[in-house]
């Protein structure tokens, strides 16, 4: 499945890295998925999951949470409260670059983390749950021969999962003030709780909690023969498909109407990161990707920005041409346009006034199809030159750049 990779402003500025799960055919969802505590997006769990829902029509961000894995900052100054902002900010990306998240999903911490922003993600429908505490506090546990140590020198430096990580006094101070019950008893979304009966690090009274203090609908789906992480082969594939088929019941898929505007639409082009070239082009609920050709590096996977380049003259001088055969009822069966972009000598070309140096030139070629007479086929030859991106190309053009605020 097409995955791509980006950053986004996260909580303090910092740039957190994400990736961006797509499906092959059309998005049915987006979905946000927080993962678990020191993790990172790429943890086995996070991943194998995200595929699966991709495959099942769900786009999945996932993102690496302040100082962890590629993200800027650092983890020890990162917080519980951070981590919501930075679910926040990651909605908010994906509010403004494609569409809100209507699915979120939790794992071990991440899964308190979710429960908690999910009140500040209104277009949520759906909250997902796996080997979530029902108290953030339970963290504390993986470090709890620390603790007075911590609050005694302000930061310690602990190891968790074999890996050392400094963890400060604020970090304890600001899990402290977090209850989750009242954000779970207002939660007005559907929550689906999933957790092993053998989970040895996050217990599964923690999801019994849970369920008490939620209101309907709330569902439970034991993963038994699980462990937190998560870690059996099968366990990621299963939790897609309950999700999938659970969440269906609850959400709207994403609209794929037309929207008749005559406001112009931006096209947004952004790097997958997958190689040194590709990129995903977005123009309203249009995605295409671009590349270059091996030969230059790239990979070949989509039209290049010259092809694109021709593509949209083409494309314009076609349905330039249809929209006059239509309106002055002329058999014009099919149109073909070919074209080809080179580099000239401006010496060679006797109509330009550039005498000097190379110029760019494209050669088109109509292709007209229909019991057309030869005035007829004139006259189209002309409307061709009248598509508004040929006038573009042939004008002056003003190509005004500034840097994102």
């Amino acid at each position: 499945m097409p995955n791509e990779r980006f950053q986004f402003t996260g909580e303090g500025g910092h740039q957190l890295a994400a990736a961006l799960d797509m499906p092959d055919g059309p998005v049915q969802a987006y979905a946000l998925f927080a993962h678990c505590f020191t993790c990172g997006k790429d943890v086995l769990a996070a991943k194998r999951i995200a595929t699966a829902l991709s495959a099942k029509g769900i786009a999945v961000l996932r993102f690496d949470f302040t100082g962890l894995g590629s993200s800027e900052g650092e983890f020890a100054n990162a917080t519980f409260s951070s981590n919501v902002a930075d679910l926040v900010h990651a909605a908010d990306h994906l509010r403004e670059t494609r569409t809100a998240p209507a699915i979120l999903i939790g794992h071990s911490l991440g899964g308190a983390a979710i429960l908690a922003a999910a009140g500040q993600i209104t277009e949520a429908k759906a909250v997902v749950t796996i080997a979530a505490p029902s108290d953030p506090v339970h963290v504390t546990h993986l470090f709890k021969d620390r603790l007075d140590d911590i609050r005694m020198h302000g930061t310690v430096e602990v190891q968790l999962a074999g890996r050392p990580f400094h963890i400060k006094r604020e970090f304890l101070d600001d899990i402290a003030e977090h209850s989750l019950a009242a954000h779970i008893a207002k939660l007005h979304k559907a929550l689906l709780i999933m957790h092993s009966p053998t989970d040895d690090t996050v217990g599964i009274d923690s999801a019994t909690k849970i369920f008490a203090a939620a209101k309907h609908p709330k569902s439970f789906v034991s993963l038994s023969g699980s462990d937190h992480l998560l870690s059996g082969k099968r366990d990621g594939a299963y939790v897609a498909d309950v999700i999938a088929a659970w969440a269906e019941r609850y959400i709207e898929p994403v609209a794929a109407q037309p929207v008749a505007s005559k406001a112009p639409r931006n096209v947004v082009v952004r790097e997958t990161r997958n190689s040194k070239f590709q990129q995903i082009v977005t123009t309203g609920p249009h995605e295409m990707v671009a590349d270059e050709p091996v030969a230059v590096g790239g990979q070949d996977s989509g039209p290049g920005p010259y092809d694109f380049l021709l593509a949209g003259l083409g494309a314009c001088t076609s349905m330039t041409m249809r929209m006059y055969a239509d309106r002055k009822s002329l058999p014009l069966d099919r149109v073909t346009v070919t074209l080809k972009h080179s580099k000239v000598h401006a010496k060679d070309c006797a109509e330009c006034e550039t005498r000097e140096g190379m110029l760019d030139q494209i050669d088109r070629v109509i292709s007209i199809e229909g019991a057309l007479d030869a005035d007829q086929r004139a006259r189209l030859m002309e409307i061709a030159d009248k598509c508004p991106v040929h006038r573009t190309l042939t004008s002056e053009i003003r190509i005004v750049t500034r840097a994102a605020e």
